[in-house]
């Protein structure tokens, strides 16, 4: 399953949740069929976000939606610092220790 991975820092978490909440219909008409949101413990002010497909075409198609006409807008994207960063990864192993 591939996994559209971002990091980006933010200006306020809060702020960045409820933009993000915002575009859940978005992201399920997009084909995420799971997300995951993480922060590191020492900077608040940073999120990585796991999104999940059942295909590579449809994270890249997504990550294009997201810097064409989300990222670029102040409104979409209130607490966004910089460019995020991403990949598109496919989970070669998993397993439980």
């Amino acid at each position: 399953m591939p996994t559209l991975h971002i990091e980006h820092g933010i200006t306020d978490y809060t702020e960045w949740k409820s933009a993000f909440d915002r575009f859940a219909d978005f992201r399920a008409q997009a084909g995420v069929r799971r997300h995951t949101i993480r922060q590191p413990v020492d900077d608040t002010n940073y999120v990585v976000i796991d999104l999940d497909f059942a295909s590579t075409e449809e994270a890249q198609a997504f990550l294009a939606a997201l810097r064409e006409r989300v990222w670029p807008s102040q409104e979409n994207a209130p607490a966004l610092v910089g460019t995020p960063q991403t990949r598109i990864l496919e989970t070669v192993e998993s397993g439980e220790a």
